[in-house]
């Protein structure tokens, strides 16, 4: 048999992989992913096959402005989560490349001190353009490593700006990341991070400045907003300074989002945030696949008729287009 049929035989094996997944077969749960990103025809197998076993993954969302530290963070974290015993698993969003649309950064070479560990499993993934900031197939992505038994998913997105705060729609904890000297101060209020945020991490924090980033922060919060309401979470701001040689304030940081999964349970909210995330992920789907449909009627004769007659004006652009959805 030739390769290519070696590979089409292995991509519709999908109880082998899940199995494969479920026993921490890194190979396995990539696969699983590629079918994810690749939206294989599978995928609707994998969905199903995956349902089971997830649930007990906490998502930790990452995000700021380029430059502040996400991937030396993201490794800090790691180090700790794995000294503590827990399995990790890494979706790291990058940029696309214009040419092939995989992960511009690839296998995130920064964070290959953990290659070798088998209760780590990072994965670069493309955002092919998709504003949010994250790859539309992250919630999946993020599916295949919570079957796969990790305890903790961290997602660390492109950025943050005006259209990229998805990631606090799909994690459980979100920390946004901001450094002395960059201006983040402005951006956090131009971005509306202060609605994203469940814990601030002021990183680099021995650098100049970092006192009055953490003093424009609390005068921010104090400003009111989402986070105000009564009994509900007040973000805490954590200094790190993370690098290969120190991870300094790490700890706190992970106290602080142990204390917020507390606050999700005892409060309700986590079940909230759960139920809206699975709406979203529904609500996308079927999207997607009526974007689909919709592809297969583009210059149609059907919609070429409903066309003339709005040109005609025997109809309305309105009236056609529940015409062209009931035809669907």
């Amino acid at each position: 048999m030739s390769p290519a049929g070696r590979r089409g035989r292995r991509a519709t094996d999908v109880g082998a992989l899940i199995r494969g997944a479920r026993e921490g077969d890194a190979r396995s749960v990539a696969r699983l992913i590629s079918l994810v990103e690749d939206a294989s025809p599978a995928l609707r197998e994998v969905a199903a096959a995956l349902a089971p076993h997830t649930g007990g993954a906490q998502v930790i969302g990452l995000t700021g402005s380029p430059g502040v530290g996400k991937s030396t963070t993201t490794t800090a974290l790691v180090r700790a989560l794995r000294a503590a015993g827990r399995r990790v698993g890494v979706l790291a969003v990058d940029p696309s490349s214009p040419f092939s649309g995989g992960a511009l950064l690839g296998d995130r070479v920064r964070m290959q001190d953990h290659a070798g560990d088998s209760g780590v499993f990072i994965r670069s993934m493309a955002s092919r353009g998709h504003l949010g900031g994250l790859s539309w197939a992250t919630p999946q992505a993020l599916r295949v490593l919570d079957a796969a038994g990790c305890d903790v998913v961290l997602v660390e997105t492109v950025g943050v700006g005006q259209s990229e705060l998805e990631i606090a729609s799909l994690a459980d904890t979100t920390l946004v990341l901001i450094a002395p000297g960059m201006g983040d101060g402005i951006q956090a209020a131009k971005a509306g991070i202060l609605e994203v945020a469940d814990v601030f991490v002021v990183n680099k924090a021995d650098r100049d400045g970092a006192d009055q980033t953490v003093r424009d922060l609390r005068y921010m919060q104090s400003l009111g907003g989402r986070h105000s309401e009564a009994g509900g979470w007040r973000p805490p701001i954590c200094r790190t300074v993370a690098s290969r040689e120190t991870d300094n304030g790490i700890d706190e940081v992970l106290a602080r989002i142990e204390q917020h999964r507390e606050w999700l349970e005892s409060s309700g909210e986590g079940d909230r945030r759960r139920s809206e995330r699975a709406a979203r992920e529904i609500e996308a789907i079927a999207l997607a696949t009526l974007r689909g449909r919709m592809g297969d009627v583009h210059g149609s004769a059907a919609l070429d008729a409903l066309a003339g007659r709005v040109v005609a004006g025997e109809s309305d652009p309105y009236r056609a287009a529940d015409e062209l959805l009931d035809q669907l």
